[in-house]
This record gives structure tokens, C-alpha cells and sequence, in this order.
């Protein structure tokens, strides 16, 4: 079993972030690069957060063959009271041999770096850029990132001169390298104490109020409500764009040299405006001729920019919408399904997607009946305080993890506890559970939050490229402090418990942090008790309430403008429930009449072949007799034909014309053939 964990969690990790990025991402529209760029990103994220469980239960291992191996005379006092006995030295099933652990660490940590600092940046830029061109994209990435990698290389620089300098400091280039994770992970704590003090709040709230149905339905609303003013705007900036390209498209003509341009940019606007814009793009004119002003390269880079991006907003409008009203219905029908005797659920619109019939089996209506109105709220309140406690502590092992003697973290305790009698599969699973709900407040966070529409990470494939490489660079900076703010909780960093025991093999890749100490000793111990300050501001919602006052509406339950828009978005679903309602009122009226009239029809026009082929097979017969004894023969013959075509025209008639018929019957509403004047098709749709 010698490394087979390590093989397993390797190919499940990788399906996991596959699995996510096709939720999230296109892989049928989106470039290739970047869906590698941001797959291989969470993949090595995720990734570092499986294995570090099994890097601890190694070291352990490790410290209890180094412990045991020494002679108690040269051994270490905190070596003996780790391994006692040799007995309790054995070898854990997922044990990972020595000299693979540091490899691997290496490899993930700087490829992950790479990626975050030098590559995803550019590949931001020329996922944005506008240009028709492989070296136009890149020579604007080059120029939007020449800041940002300028002011990088400029304190890099400040900071060797100030070095080489100063005689006081004799850095090695281990040091250096040191320093350079040390500044790489300041940044990123910086970054996670703040999306952890909100995680470590919103989730088991969210959870908790997950059970309560009116809340969720008001909720629902106020979405509403919100998007629609969302996909009013992005249809109206469609539109405006749309129109500029219109005027661009009639102004360059066939034979201009920036026509290719303007064909590239028609290929990315919707379906709908490539055709109306078609019909106005057959006139040929030779541009010299003209004097008109043309637009510039550089308009139509930005114009296409423009179109990218509207088009975009355009289409994750009208998905998120769809998905919401579908919420919506549900919410309503769960409402109403609480109060029904027969304990079956039922649903006001079939799904539009087909289910599976393993599920149709054993998700019948009576079960989902007894899960949705009566188990999920329960098992969302007992989620919610077991995620609330676990909130619990965390916060409190972040304000006391620095104490070692006593020691105060609590994840620190237990692992200590396994560790004295080397049980690894508690050791793995407290490790895992740890860091796994650390994680999970984390990314949750990054995938909830939107700035504007520059980053938003909507599932159902409707999120754009720049915001799948932002959520890889975020993940790629916030990981390794993650991973260090974990091991420094259990006390498995030898800078937080100050123990002469073996680090992990992840400890020794970031190297000793106590070469700038005011970091080691200062901010990596003091900052996370921030923590305490964001969880209680996120407890009271003022972060809700200052974007509230700025303009950005939020959900508050005590806000009038909250009321206000719940009862719009309220309406909302009303209109769009009539209207979903009248379409399947439409499509079963049109199944029954097919169902009714269909194979009738089908029986009618194959009579009336019949019967053609025997009239024509008569009339020649009938061509060598003389006419004068069978004229009236020849007048029943024309009245036939008349009753065959009436009977063979499934079309309406006017009422004059069917007062003209002398073939008419006093009745008048039986045709030949079972036909109904009053069932004819443009009456019975009239209201569709």
C-alpha cells in the first residue's frame, strides 16, 4: 500500500476539479489555454489540501523511527516521550517512502506560483483583449501588465540593493528564497483572515436559514427582482452595441482591408442580429471613392472588446433567469405540497430536462414529499450547528494556537492525543476534516463573491474567462497560507510549538520563517485574531448594511427597500407562471387535437387517392360510350369529384362560400370526411 494513497488521491483530486471547472466554465466555447490554465490552477489547489493530511501522519511516523532508533542516553527528552515502546511504532497504511513528499511539495508549490504571479495575469489580459490577432492580444497583455509586473521587479530590486548594501545582512540565496515565500504568504493571510471570518459565519447560517421556507421563497424574490433589473441592462447594452457594429458593418464595405475584422466581430454577436445585419451587406463599393471617415483599428479592438463582453452578460443574464424561475416554481410548491393530506408531492410544471429512471423509482413522490416538507429542514439544522460549532473552533484555536505550554488549540489537543498512541486514521481524518472545512470557508467565499460584473463565477457554464483565471490566481496565493495557518493550528509547525522534532516535509519546502522575524514572530501569531472582529461584523451583517447604504441593494429583512423589491420580483414570478401555464395549455391542446384528428387526416388522404385512381380508371372507360345517353351519368361523376375535394381539403371556408354550394346540407356543420368548421385550426390556436 506504500504510496497508493498518494496515486489515489491524485486521480480523485483531479476529477473533483474537473468536475467543478465544467460547472462552472464552457468547455465547448472557451479557449483551450485558459481551461487548462484554470484547471491545472484548482487542480494543484485542491490537491495540496488532500495530501497534507497524509505528509502529517508521515512525519509522525518518521519522528517515531528517529525516537526509537536513538539510544536513550542520546536521545532527545521530547523523542522518548513520543515513541516509548517500539511496539507503538508501526508503519501506517498510507505511508509515503522518504524523498517523494519534499519532491512533490516542490513541484506544487512553485508551479502553483508560476501560475499566479506570472502566467494567469497574462493570460487575464489576452483572454480581455479585444485585438483580431494572436500578436495584437499579446503585445496588449504585455502593456496592461507592465505595471503590475513592473512594480514587482522594482521592490524586488529596491529590496537587493538595500541588501547588498547593508553589511549587516549576509543573505544566501536559500534566504532569499525564503523571504520571497515569507512576502507570497503575508500577502495571501492578509487575504484569508478576511474571507475566513466571513465563511466561518455565513455557512452555518446559510445552512440554518436554508430550513425555514419563507425565507428562502422572500429571498427568492428579492433575486428576482434583482436580476431583472440585471437582464434589462444587459439587453439594452447589447443592443446599443449591437447597433455600432451595425454602422460599422454598412460603413466597411467587401473590399476595405479592416472587412476581416468586422467578420470576426459579426461571428461573436447572437445568431439573431448576424441575420438582420446580413441583408444591408450586399451592396459592393470601392472605398477609395468614397470619402467618408473610416474607423481605426484601435475603434475596432474596442468595439470587439464591447461585443465580447455584452454578449457574454447577455447570455449568463437570461440562464440565471431561467434557473431562478425554477427555483421559484419549486419554493411555491413545496409551500403549498406542506399542506396536502395525501403526503405526494406535486409539481405545478413538469421538468424540462428528462430524469432518470433509477431516480423516477426511488425518488417517488411520496419520498420527496417526506424530504422536502418534513426531513430537509431538520437535517439542515442539525447541519447548521454542527457547522457552528466547528465556526466555534476554530476561532478559538486561531486566538490561542501561539500557546504551547498549556496548550490551547483544540486541534492541537487532539492530534497530540492520536499522536501519543499513533492512531493515523484518527490523525488523517482530524487532519482532513480540519483543513477540509478550513478550505471550504475559504473557496466558498471566493465563489460567492462578485466585484460588479468583472468577477463572478455563475455556474451552469455562464461564467466568462477572466473570472475563471481570477478565481485561479486567488486560489493559487491563498492555499500555501492556508496550509501553514493549518499545520501552525495542530502545532506541526516547528515555528509555532518551538519543538526540536522532525518538520514536515511541506514545512521544509517554505523554509525557516524565523529569518525575518518580525513576520515569524509578529504577524503569522497576532494577525489571525482578526479573525474574532470579521465573524462578529459578519454576525451583525454590517458589510450588508454599508453596501446598502451605498446603493448596492441587499437582502435585510427590517429594509423597506427590501420590501419593496420582494413584492416586485413576487409579481415577476406570477407573470412568468401565467405565462409558463398558458404554453402548456397551448402545447396539450395541440397534442389532443393531433391525438383526436390526426389519424383521421391520414385515413381521409389516402380515400381520396384511392378513389382518384378509380375515377380516372372510369373516365377512360366512359370515353368510348356515347354521351347522350349518359349525361347524367357524367353529372353524378362531377358531383363525386366535388364531395371528393371537399372531403379531402382539411383547410376553413368562409361563410359565403359555403352558402354558394348547392351540395350544402341544411345543417351546415358536418363536412364529408368527420370535418368541424368549428374545430378548424386557426380558431382552436387563436388564443395561443
Amino acid at each position: 500500500m506504500s504510496g497508493a494513497a498518494l496515486g489515489l488521491e491524485i486521480v480523485f483530486v483531479f476529477f473533483l476539479a474537473l468536475f467543478l471547472l465544467h460547472r462552472y466554465g464552457d468547455f465547448k466555447k472557451q479557449h483551450r489555454l485558459v481551461i487548462i490554465a484554470t484547471l491545472l490552477a484548482w487542480y494543484l489547489c485542491f490537491l495540496i489540501v488532500f495530501i497534507l493530511p497524509l505528509d502529517v501522519s508521515t512525519t509522525i511516523y518518521n519522528r517515531c523511527k528517529l525516537a526509537v532508533n536513538s539510544s536513550p542516553a542520546e536521545s532527545n527528552g521530547s523523542y522518548v516521550t513520543l515513541a516509548p515502546s517500539k511496539q507503538k511504532c508501526f508503519k501506517p497504511w498510507s505511508y509515503i517512502p522518504d524523498g517523494i513528499m519534499p519532491i512533490f511539495w516542490r513541484v506544487v508549490y512553485w508551479t502553483s506560483q508560476f501560475l499566479t504571479w506570472i502566467l494567469l495575469p497574462f493570460m487575464q489580459s489576452y483572454a480581455r483583449s479585444g485585438g483580431f490577432s494572436i500578436t495584437g492580444k499579446i503585445k496588449t497583455a504585455l502593456i496592461e501588465n507592465a505595471i503590475y509586473y513592473g512594480t514587482y521587479l522594482l521592490i524586488f530590486g529596491a529590496f537587493l540593493i538595500y541588501v547588498a548594501v547593508n553589511p549587516k545582512f549576509n543573505l544566501q540565496w536559500n534566504q532569499l528564497q525564503t523571504i520571497g515565500i515569507a512576502a507570497a504568504n503575508t500577502w495571501g493571510l492578509f487575504l484569508l483572515v478576511l474571507l475566513l471570518g466571513y465563511g466561518l459565519v455565513e455557512i452555518p447560517r446559510s445552512h440554518w436559514n436554508g430550513a425555514k421556507r419563507g425565507y428562502l421563497l422572500m429571498k427568492t424574490y428579492f433575486k428576482a427582482a434583482k436580476l431583472m433589473t440585471e437582464k434589462a441592462d444587459a439587453e439594452e447594452n447589447l443592443e446599443d452595441v449591437m447597433e455600432e457594429v451595425r454602422k460599422v458593418s454598412e460603413s466597411i464595405k467587401y473590399n476595405h482591408p479592416l472587412r476581416k475584422c468586422v467578420d470576426t466581430i459579426l461571428k461573436k454577436c447572437p445568431t439573431e442580429y448576424q441575420e438582420r445585419m446580413g441583408r444591408n451587406m450586399d451592396d459592393y463599393e470601392d472605398f477609395e471613392e468614397r470619402q467618408n471617415s473610416y474607423p481605426s483599428e484601435k475603434s475596432l479592438v474596442k468595439l470587439h472588446k464591447q461585443v465580447i463582453y455584452s454578449v457574454q452578460r447577455h447570455r449568463r443574464t437570461q440562464v440565471q433567469w431561467q434557473i431562478l424561475l425554477e427555483q421559484a416554481f419549486y419554493l411555491e410548491d413545496v409551500a403549498k405540497n406542506e399542506t396536502s393530506a395525501t403526503r405526494q408531492f406535486v409539481h405545478t410544471f413538469q421538468s424540462q430536462e428528462p430524469e432518470n429512471k433509477i431516480v423516477q423509482y426511488f425518488y417517488t413522490p411520496t419520498v420527496e414529499w417526506y424530504w422536502e416538507c418534513l426531513l430537509r429542514p431538520w437535517f439542515y439544522r442539525v447541519l447548521a450547528v454542527v457547522l457552528a460549532t466547528f465556526s466555534v473552533i476554530v476561532v478559538w484555536s486561531e486566538c490561542t494556537f501561539f500557546s504551547t505550554n498549556p496548550v490551547l488549540s483544540l486541534f492541537a489537543v487532539f492530534i497530540q492525543l492520536a499522536e501519543k498512541t499513533y492512531n493515523y486514521i484518527y490523525i488523517e481524518m482530524a487532519c482532513f476534516l480540519t483543513i477540509f472545512f478550513l478550505s471550504i470557508c475559504v473557496y466558498s467565499t471566493v465563489f460567492r463573491i462578485r466585484v460588479f460584473n468583472y468577477y463572478y463565477l455563475a455556474s451552469h457554464h455562464q461564467t466568462d474567462a477572466y473570472s475563471l483565471l481570477f478565481s485561479g490566481m486567488l486560489f493559487c496565493r491563498l492555499t500555501p497560507p492556508l496550509c501553514l495557518n493549518f499545520l501552525g493550528l495542530t502545532h506541526m509547525d516547528a515555528t509555532i510549538s518551538h519543538r526540536d522534532a522532525q518538520p514536515t516535509a511541506y514545512t521544509s519546502i517554505m523554509g525557516s520563517m524565523r529569518v525575518l522575524s518580525f513576520i515569524a514572530d509578529g504577524f503569522y501569531i497576532y494577525y489571525p485574531m482578526l479573525v474574532v472582529i470579521l465573524c462578529i461584523a459578519t454576525y451583525f451583517s454590517l458589510g450588508t448594511r454599508c453596501l446598502n447604504l451605498l446603493g448596492f441593494q441587499q437582502f435585510m429583512g427590517d429594509s423597506e427597500m427590501t420590501s419593496d423589491l420582494i413584492d416586485e420580483g413576487k409579481e415577476l414570478i406570477r407573470r412568468e407562471k401565467r405565462k409558463r401555464q398558458r404554453q402548456e395549455e397551448g402545447e396539450n391542446r395541440r397534442r389532443e387535437w393531433k391525438e383526436r384528428y390526426g389519424n383521421r387526416e391520414d385515413s381521409t388522404r389516402n380515400r381520396v387517392v384511392h378513389t382518384e385512381q378509380k375515377e380516372s380508371s372510369f373516365s377512360e372507360t366512359n370515353t368510348n360510350r356515347p354521351l347522350s345517353k349518359y349525361t347524367r351519368s357524367n353529372g353524378r361523376t362531377e358531383r363525386d369529384r366535388i364531395e371528393l375535394l371537399q372531403d379531402a381539403e382539411p383547410l376553413d371556408f368562409n361563410a359565403d362560400s359555403i352558402n354558394d354550394d348547392p351540395l350544402e346540407s341544411d345543417s351546415g356543420r358536418y363536412q364529408p370526411g368527420g370535418r368541424y368548421l368549428s374545430m378548424s385550426r386557426s380558431v382552436i390556436f387563436d388564443d395561443v
